[in-house]
């Protein structure tokens, strides 16, 4: 196939995507994998895995550096940029409108029924995605140990990165004692720098450094990106904890990666010019990160120690997804309205696999207003 062809293919995929996976990062990877490896064949259900325990070992949203993953796999560089961009775009549009809103009105527009529906339907399409992927990388009695163990950590609350990293380099150590031999293994840290520019203002500047420094340091799902924005913003004065408050409703009730609230916040802080650059500075990590891991992923599955590192890690991956669905229904399925949504969701993607997931979503959500309102 030229590739010519193939990224007009990853603009077509990706920009539905943007335009439709709800959710969170464990949601749009569900979604991601239903539109790219059950329904369209790019990658086999191993392949995949390895991509995402990749980006779960690097910063910055994990979603986005799988769009990017893929785009790279399936077009090189300009794959990379075209597949990142489809997927980001779309959000940060609708954000920017949100926040253009916002702005003049001083409000939301009241979207609690619409959330009330998605988030159970979000789970049932994050369950029946991760399925397939738990049955892959379940390949022995080693790995089904350290899935439950890492399943049960994660659950009490432990760092998501220890458990990554703890349980891949857990895996090479029992690898190593039972082969006694050793191996090195290499990992390229890229130092960042940014010098100063008199083209931009010093508060964009400013906005520029604090979102560069977050997307290159913020391991875990886009979520916790809110904690070091109280920190870096609200707590220096430069945002109020009411607006804060707003970008987070922002990033759970528009489609796309839940970084594109730092559009919403960089609008609020210094207009449209503040929005380009946080949005600007926040993503530029992800690309490069993914630049340079990528082409080492195939040299990593054919040795044979960080090949048993790698598939410990997707195992932990799947763990940890696991666990976000359970905090997740923790605070959605709270009633029989959502019990139901749940239900009839499940029982949607599970019997019919080659369904389009944002149509569940949807559902969900439409379902969601005419209950919440009943």
């Amino acid at each position: 196939m030229k590739k010519e062809h193939r990224l007009k293919e990853l603009t077509q995929v990706f920009l539905k995507l943007g335009f439709t996976a709800f959710g969170g990062p464990a949601a749009h990877i569900a979604m991601m994998q239903q539109e790219l490896v059950t329904k369209r064949r790019w990658m086999s259900e191993q392949h995949f895995l390895d991509l995402i325990g990749a980006t779960n070992l690097i910063p910055g949203p994990n979603s986005t550096e799988m769009a990017i993953h893929i785009g790279q796999d399936r077009a090189g560089w300009k794959g990379l940029l075209i597949a990142g961009l489809c997927f980001i775009l779309p959000a940060v549009s609708i954000t920017l409108f949100f926040a253009w809103l916002y702005q003049q009105y001083g409000q939301l527009p009241e979207v609690q029924p619409f959330i009330y529906g998605i988030k159970p339907a979000i789970i049932a399409v994050i369950l029946a995605a991760i399925y397939p992927l738990a049955k892959k990388s379940l390949k022995n009695l080693q790995l089904w140990a350290i899935g439950f163990s890492v399943l049960l950590l994660s659950l009490y609350g432990i760092n998501e990165v220890f458990l990554l990293f703890g349980a891949g380099i857990l895996a090479m150590a029992i690898h190593f004692i039972n082969q006694q031999r050793t191996a090195g293994l290499f990992i390229p840290i890229t130092l960042l720098q940014i010098s100063d520019s008199e083209v931009v203002s010093a508060k964009n500047l400013n906005l520029f450094l604090i979102f560069l420094k977050i997307g290159a340091i913020l391991y875990g799902s886009g979520y916790v990106l809110f904690a070091f924005l109280d920190a870096e913003l609200v707590a220096t004065g430069l945002l109020s904890r009411q607006q804060l408050i707003d970008a987070i409703a922002v990033g759970q009730f528009t489609p796309g990666p839940v970084f594109s609230s730092v559009t919403f916040i960089g609008y609020q802080i210094n207009g449209p010019s503040g929005a380009l650059i946080s949005t600007l500075a926040i993503f530029m990590p992800s690309f490069i990160f993914v630049a340079l891991l990528h082409p080492l992923m195939k040299k990593m599955r054919s040795s044979k120690l960080l090949s048993v590192f790698l598939d410990a890690v997707n195992v932990a991956s799947v763990a940890i997804i696991i666990t976000v669905c359970y905090e997740m229904a923790k605070d959605s399925i709270t009633d029989w309205r959502t019990i139901v949504i749940g239900i009839i969701s499940s029982l949607i993607v599970f019997k019919f696999r080659k369904i389009n997931s944002a149509f569940v979503v949807i559902g969900g959500g439409i379902l969601g207003y005419l209950l919440y309102i009943v």
